[in-house]
């Protein structure tokens, strides 16, 4: 626990703005949505309605920057390496902290990310291209239909994790145990069946080497509500910087079921 707060500290403090992959681990990292009230509800039911992209870890009370339940000694204002304002739908900056931008109406979303189970493809002997090669995970935009709630809709996004296929079967067996954080792939195989046209050309993150004989792996990916917010374009929204995102107290291992 002592290494989360510290890593958080120095976040806070401008003395960490990368990306947070491979940090701190065995503990549970998230997605972050920040919405002002009058969209709560229907962002609420969004992420209901699509478990698979949005798996919800938290929601905090309406102006509270404090996740009570996973981290409540933390701030959302300034604990995350970097955040993205969307206006109207469209990305205005990108910026460390948000206190500035600060509303009193502000809700705010804890959403399941797939950084949790991934200690535990690593000790099954699964490697992890993206974190072999120091690079932020590869994310696509689909041809899959989000289920719309309210105002919010849009695209499916996915993670992707190139493996040999006996690895990717192993892969599904593992994720299958973990729904609060996407769970089980969405996806193996051929990508132009989800709408990907150009693999090494990644919507969100980076491009990894995929050898020869493996086969690419998709996960629902919490970077779909930035996609929703594009197509939805609700007045002002705050996300995380795919792959900067906030470390909870919770342990990975909580989030497994039998």
């Amino acid at each position: 626990m002592k290494a989360v707060e510290n890593l958080r500290k120095k976040i806070r403090t401008g003395g960490w703005d990368r990306q947070t992959t491979g940090q701190v681990p065995g503990y549970t990292q998230t997605n972050l949505v920040i919405l002002p009230k009058k969209y709560a509800y229907d962002f609420l039911l969004f992420c209901m309605r699509n478990p698979k992209t949005c798996p919800l870890i938290e929601v905090t009370d309406a102006g509270s920057p404090v996740p009570k339940k996973s981290a409540p000694t933390a701030d959302l204002r300034t604990d995350l390496p970097k955040y993205r304002i969307y206006k109207n739908g469209e990305r205005t900056e990108e910026v460390t902290d948000i206190i500035a931008y600060w509303q009193d109406d502000f809700v705010s979303f804890l959403i399941g990310c797939s950084f949790t189970f991934e200690k535990p493809l690593l000790e099954s002997g699964i490697p992890i291209r993206y974190i072999e090669e120091g690079r932020n995970v590869s994310m696509y935009t689909t041809n899959i239909p989000c289920e719309s709630a309210g105002i919010f809709q849009g695209p499916m996004v996915v993670s992707m994790r190139p493996m040999k296929p006996e690895e990717a079967i192993r892969a599904v067996q593992i994720t299958s145990r973990f729904p609060s954080v996407h769970g089980a792939p969405v996806h193996i195989g051929d990508p132009a069946q989800i709408g990907i046209t150009d693999i090494n050309n990644p919507d969100f993150g980076d491009a990894v080497t995929i050898h020869e004989g493996e086969v690419p792996v998709f996960w629902g990916c919490g970077v779909t509500p930035q996609a929703a917010v594009m197509a939805s374009k609700p007045e002002l929204m705050i996300t995380h910087a795919p792959g900067h995102m906030f470390i909870t107290d919770v342990r990975e291992e909580e989030h497994a079921v039998i």
